[in-house]
């Protein structure tokens, strides 16, 4: 876990290095810092903040554009300084033109990201597995990725670019697309959306030596491919943007549930994690370490003041 005094630097310097090693980079989503937490804790080399985890989690509503830039860096800044691995966040459309790009690239670069997506819908987005999405013209979208270049301050800052098109123009339309923003500067491709196997893997085939992102969006449009298949087709970074979203919402309903029905917690108390463990994961013992590295002995009552 990520020490509260002093975060490790290098995030994106260690992302590039994962994304060039012998095997894909999974990273689940996480909608908080707590979440963020529990995917390290499970030994996941990255973390993904979700732009939908966090719209529901933040606001409690849907994925389709409520939040503004400001709200989702105050989301990754916190994820980023909770955990050790280096984290990958939802930058949605750029939050406005290429001007806006350059501030929202340098925000999210402020809060210590490691890379961010950005996508060519029409403001306000919709999450990509939904209906009536839209997206700009292509040119537009090559300079926002453009000005996303030139605003990096850390080379090693990875710059994703997601196109939606698959669902709006057809799949060569966003073959087409996504040649084009790597021709502008992107670091990896997000095709979003593919609706096959055989989609998938004409993705994959279309571009043999680009670093490609997988979103094994839970319940979405794509089909659900095994790992090994992913791997054999040579994607290098996959997201799993919502597991911890919905599992902990099944957990609640149902611990509510049981609440709502006996009254109190005690019929549900074997499926809570112990208080004292919760604390300890938490970093209570960090913070008691804190308190006797800085609470110096009792030296009575304070001097007052000089006069002045």
């Amino acid at each position: 876990m990520a020490e509260l005094l002093g975060q490790p630097g290098g995030g994106a310097r260690r992302l590039r290095e994962l994304l060039a090693g012998p095997a894909p980079v999974l990273a689940p989503g996480a909608y908080d810092a707590l979440s963020a937490r529990l995917v390290e804790e499970a030994g996941f080399p990255a973390v993904y903040m979700t732009g939908f985890g966090t719209a529901s989690g933040q606001l409690g509503r849907p994925d389709v554009g409520l939040l503004t830039m400001s709200e989702m860096v105050d989301n990754a800044r916190r994820i980023v300084q909770a955990v050790r691995p280096p984290v990958i966040a939802d930058a949605d459309t750029g939050y406005g033109n290429p001007i806006n790009v350059v501030r929202t690239v340098r925000e999210y670069q402020a809060a210590g990201v490691a890379g961010i997506h950005l996508e060519d819908q029409v403001a306000p987005k919709k999450c990509g597995h939904m209906e009536g999405k839209q997206v700009v013209p292509t040119a537009e979208m090559v300079e926002k990725i453009r000005a996303a270049v030139a605003a990096r301050t850390d080379p090693d800052f990875v710059l994703i670019a997601r196109t939606d098109a698959r669902a709006v123009e057809g799949l060569d339309a966003a073959l087409d697309r996504a040649h084009r923003y790597r021709e502008a500067g992107a670091d990896v491709l997000f095709v979003e959306a593919p609706q096959s196997a055989d989609e998938i893997a004409t993705v994959a085939g279309a571009f043999p030596d680009t670093p490609l992102l997988f979103n094994w969006a839970e319940g979405g449009k794509t089909p659900p491919l095994a790992l090994a298949d992913l791997e054999r087709l040579g994607f290098r970074l996959v997201l799993f943007p919502i597991s911890t979203l919905l599992a902990a919402t099944r957990a609640i309903r149902e611990v509510l549930a049981g609440i709502r029905r006996g009254g109190t917690p005690a019929g549900v108390m074997d499926r809570l994690v112990p208080f004292g463990e919760f604390l300890d994961f938490i970093g209570l013992p960090e913070i008691r370490g804190l308190e006797r590295r800085f609470s110096g002995p009792a030296t009575g009552a304070a001097t007052p003041a000089p006069p002045t």
